[in-house]
């Protein structure tokens, strides 16, 4: 089976690698195409797996978002004409559903987030199969043209299958100067280029991390998305917060860390599976997977950089995570695979 492989996304690499692992263990033949957007194509370079970039990031306006992707579908169509895909599959990706229904490729599209409107509108219209986790109504997402048997479910979180297998990496703490006496809280930044944060900066930002940067015996690191982002924080003068400039391991700082603030999702999702308390910052509609992680405990909204609570957690609370078997995923989003 060849199988087309769009990642449009930095969280798309980490969701979608195992899958494709699998799939290529299987001897299938899988080809990747990717989007250059925050530390995407630096995590693809680091896996080492073949692909091709194609097209740009729009910016966060409808306009500039809608310019790209005029630039990107054709490149996506001149790819893969004549490449024989037998099925597409995305996590998010506006490009690969339109450029499927035109080659007449079937293919699947994934999600865990149901208020991205205008993308939702599309992808699933045009996708085969529609693949999200059972803490999401399908109410929720029947105005999307998403309703079975289309729609397909999946139990628990998409986290806890593709971190099955993960053995965090311990050495990520001396990679970043991190003392492992000390209370070691990572903040990440909003994907300010999302359509559905208006393009917005996170408000509690600054002031969270003003309080930060002053507190005695905690190491803070600020993961941006963006050139941009870095530059911003530059600018305010904080000079005791780590701010890598590529991508890091991610996961296994979660894994260490003492504490996660984030305006993002897949990250928060991350340290509610390995057992790292987590703060969302998130400013937009607050999405199904995480009102269960709230109703559960293992995810609190901060309103006020005061509210945060500064200590150790237990060691080792990651071993204790759910785990998933990233093939039961595939199973669901590939029909075909066997």
């Amino acid at each position: 089976m060849r199988v087309w492989v769009d990642l449009t996304n930095t969280a798309h690499v980490l969701v979608l690698r195992p899958l494709i692992e699998l799939l290529e263990q299987e001897g299938n033949e899988v080809t990747i195409t990717a989007r250059p957007l925050s530390h995407t194509i630096e995590l693809l370079e680091d896996w080492g797996h073949p692909h091709t970039v194609l097209g740009r990031h729009g910016g966060a306006g409808r306009l500039g978002k809608a310019r790209a992707a005029a630039e990107r579908l054709p490149q996506m169509l001149r790819f893969a004409r004549g490449r024989r895909f037998d099925w597409g599959l995305a996590h998010g990706s506006t490009d690969l559903p339109p450029a499927c229904r035109l080659l007449r490729i079937p293919n699947t599209t994934m999600f865990d987030y149901e208020w991205a409107v205008l993308q939702h509108h599309v992808n699933c219209r045009l996708a085969s199969r529609v693949l999200m986790p059972d803490a999401i109504p399908a109410e929720r997402v029947a105005r999307y043209g998403a309703r079975p048997p289309k729609l397909v479910r999946y139990p628990g979180l998409k986290e806890e299958y593709y971190l099955a297998d993960f053995e965090p990496d311990e050495g990520i703490l001396d990679r970043l100067g991190l003392a492992r006496e000390s209370v070691v809280c990572v903040v990440r930044t909003a994907p300010s280029y999302a359509l559905y944060l208006h393009g917005s900066e996170n408000a509690l930002l600054t002031g969270l991390l003003e309080r930060l940067d002053r507190e005695p015996g905690v190491q803070t690191v600020v993961l941006t998305r963006t050139a941009e982002q870095r530059r911003s924080l530059a600018e305010h003068g904080l000079r005791r917060l780590i701010v890598p400039e590529r991508a890091v391991d991610g996961r296994s700082l979660v894994a260490f860390a003492d504490l996660l603030v984030s305006a993002g999702g897949t990250m928060n999702r991350e340290a509610a599976v390995l057992g790292t308390p987590v703060w969302s910052i998130f400013e937009g509609r607050l999405g199904a997977v995480d009102e269960r992680l709230i109703a559960e405990g293992r995810l609190r909204e901060l309103r006020d950089p005061d509210e945060l609570v500064l200590e150790r957690k237990p060691p080792d609370a990651w071993r204790k995570r759910v785990q998933r078997r990233p093939d039961d995923l595939l199973r669901l989003a590939l029909p075909s695979f066997a």
